[in-house]
């Protein structure tokens, strides 16, 4: 057994978030306002299925547990369900999840539990389905909702959610949300928007901070819930008139760095050490062939030892981060 992976500030990393593909067929406003664009990717230029094999094994070997299937939107390819297939033919690993705007849901879902899948990010920014269509440039509203309910239907026991907290378009429709959730399984989790490559002016206008959430649901007698080691960052909170949860991602709160279990493989094999990271690390050389794994391993290791503390979102300093499905844990 190799060594856990672990960072110069005692930090193990039990979690990959592993970007299968950069393309996406959504236009979110506050992500691909104006759509993917290739920018001299092919979709050759991706990991192939064997690569994906290699790196979540390594990964495993050094006691990653949890993996995220990630994009752009990873059910764009046309290999996905091979892609869950081949990275639970892994026992290390224990939990799968995708993050998914659902498109390919109602369709596909019962196909991805059956290869094992275990987990479902779903993301939907309203629950308003003329403000769903403004805010994607999709009107897949219904469609995305069906989804969720072939979800359960092919026996996922929770959901998880991710909207994207926005001033004046969506943080005061707390209420309709609680109400969705009442009744049923869905952990809710606002992602406080961050200031992206190109997007600040929308941030000085929309953003807002998730204490205004946290606020309101103690008072209405929520309660936190504790981490387990291979959670994503969010804070859950619980409440016994609700079958659902409501979970708070908040990026800019001091310490939340401190409890970092988590790094990212991108689309084209470079690994980032911070979501919010520049540059990255080259892996693919080591992901030709079975036997590089202990290299692989060798290079993701040292890698570990220039991890910084902490993140530089407070400094302006917004890095690669142009897609919100990065942190989305």
């Amino acid at each position: 057994m190799v060594q856990q992976f672990t960072d110069s500030f005692d930090r193990s990393f039990y979690y990959l978030r592993l970007s299968i593909t950069d393309v996406c067929n959504f236009r979110c406003s506050y992500c691909l306002p104006d759509g993917y664009k290739p920018q001299g990717i092919t979709n050759k230029s991706f990991l192939t299925l064997d690569e994906i094999r290699r790196v979540t094994r390594a990964f495993a070997a050094a006691g990653t547990e949890k993996v995220r299937l990630t994009g752009g939107e990873p059910s764009l390819r046309r290999d996905f369900t091979d892609i869950i297939a081949a990275v639970r033919e892994n026992a290390a690993i224990r939990q799968l999840a995708v993050t998914t705007n659902g498109y390919r849901l109602a369709r596909d879902v019962a196909s991805w539990r059956a290869a094992g899948l275990t987990a479902l990010n779903v993301s939907i920014d309203s629950l308003d389905a003329r403000q769903f269509h403004a805010i994607t440039g999709q009107d897949k509203f219904h469609q995305v909702m069906s989804g969720i309910d072939a979800a359960f239907d092919a026996g996922f026991s929770k959901v998880k959610v991710n909207t994207v907290l926005m001033r004046d378009i969506n943080h005061n429709s707390l209420e309709t949300f609680l109400n969705w959730i009442r009744d049923r399984p869905i952990q809710l989790r606002f992602i406080e928007l961050m200031e992206t490559g190109e997007g600040g002016a929308l941030f000085r206008q929309h953003h807002i901070s998730g204490e205004v959430i946290r606020e309101r649901l103690l008072l209405q007698g929520w309660v936190r819930q504790p981490r387990a080691r291979s959670d994503g960052p969010a804070q859950v909170f619980t409440h016994p008139d609700y079958q659902g949860e409501i979970g708070l991602i908040m990026p800019y709160e001091k310490d939340f760095c401190a409890s970092c279990n988590r790094l990212r493989v991108s689309a084209v094999g470079k690994l980032h050490l911070c979501l919010f990271g520049d540059g990255g690390v080259s892996l693919r050389d080591l992901l030709q062939s079975d036997d590089q794994q202990d290299a692989l391993q060798a290079r993701i290791a040292a890698s570990l030892s220039t991890k910084k503390q902490t993140h530089f979102l407070h400094q302006g300093n917004t890095g690669i981060t142009q897609n919100l499905s990065f942190i989305g844990g």
